[in-house]
């Protein structure tokens, strides 16, 4: 086994936490991978994993052999797929994150058109709300909503989603119903958090050409998509949300929009990904499909894009 196939073979294993389904998806036998490893160690002069009967850790020293392994072995497939015939069916890992609500309500459900169109390439995709940190993480690009603010990013816009403000019917048969957002002071909010911003996010109008912030108070918050909607439908306050994600709670009237003479500015996303000389192929065409993606479902959008690889 060369250098690079036992490099490749390490971090398989580091990120399964397993000799055994590391030697799996390499397609070669446990006790070769043992062996290999084994030599590799003999070769550095140092141990590179602890083993247990239930698991396999990295040393200090196996962690920042680790952490350089991925880089190179980063670097050598961005080498191989900047060939001509690889740039037009790229292959690799390519690690993405996206938050859970456009993870699960527009990506994902149609992620199997993506795998038909580059089948070499394997996919790592995260989803949650959390600050990610793309170069430290080896994190390809994230998809997010609201305007970035992360300067050291490559910024390229997908779309501009309406939002609505909605409640279900039981709360507004309670507490009345909003004739302007200035009556907002008077009712109940579920709020919203995130990794982000551990304060509550604003609900935003556009009144008379202007933008307006309202805080609400409420009784609980939350920092999940679903989380958000289902507390909505059981009464609990008013939310406001990206239209596409409450149709079918407005179909069925579980959730009545309000203020709608007063409207919600739309919501900006994004995918954003690190600056890179050239941008590899395998992360090009995630980014130019997602793109797609966005554009069929919300119509064109001129370029966002605040950089140019």
């Amino acid at each position: 086994m060369d250098r690079f196939d036992a490099m490749r073979l390490f971090t398989r294993i580091v990120e399964l936490g397993s000799f055994t389904q590391a030697a799996a998806t390499l397609d070669i036998p446990r006790a070769t991978a043992t062996h290999a490893i084994k030599e590799l160690e003999t070769r550095l002069q140092v141990r590179l994993l602890e083993r247990t009967t239930r698991q396999v850790r990295t040393t200090v020293d196996g962690q920042a052999f680790y952490e350089r392994c991925r880089h190179l072995l980063r670097d050598l497939e961005d080498a191989e797929s900047s060939l001509a015939q690889l740039s037009v069916n790229p292959r690799g890992r390519l690690r993405i994150d996206i938050h859970g609500a456009p993870a699960n309500d527009l990506v994902l459900p149609r992620i199997g058109e993506f795998h038909a169109r580059y089948p070499h390439m394997e996919l790592a995709v995260g989803s949650g709300d959390r600050l990610v940190d793309l170069v430290r993480e080896g994190v390809d690009c994230v998809v997010r909503a609201g305007e970035p603010k992360d300067s050291s990013l490559v910024t390229r816009r997908l779309a501009l989603i309406p939002q609505v403000t909605v409640a279900s019917p039981a709360y507004l048969a309670a507490h009345g119903t909003p004739q302007h957002p200035s009556d907002l002071a008077q009712h109940r909010a579920v709020n919203f958090f995130s990794a982000s911003r551990p304060d509550f996010f604003p609900y935003v109008f556009q009144v008379d050409g202007k933008t307006e912030e309202h805080m609400l108070k409420g009784w609980i918050s939350v920092n999940s998509a679903d989380s958000y909607k289902t507390c909505a439908e059981q009464g609990c306050g008013i939310i406001q949300v990206p239209r596409y994600s409450v149709e079918r709670q407005l179909r069925a009237g579980t959730l009545v929009e309000i203020l709608a003479h007063t409207p919600c500015p739309p919501m900006v996303y994004s995918v954003l990904y690190p600056h890179h000389r050239q941008l590899s192929p395998r992360v090009r065409v995630f980014i130019d499909w997602v793109t797609q993606l966005y554009t069929e479902r919300f119509g064109p959008l001129g370029s966002g894009r605040t950089a140019v690889n």
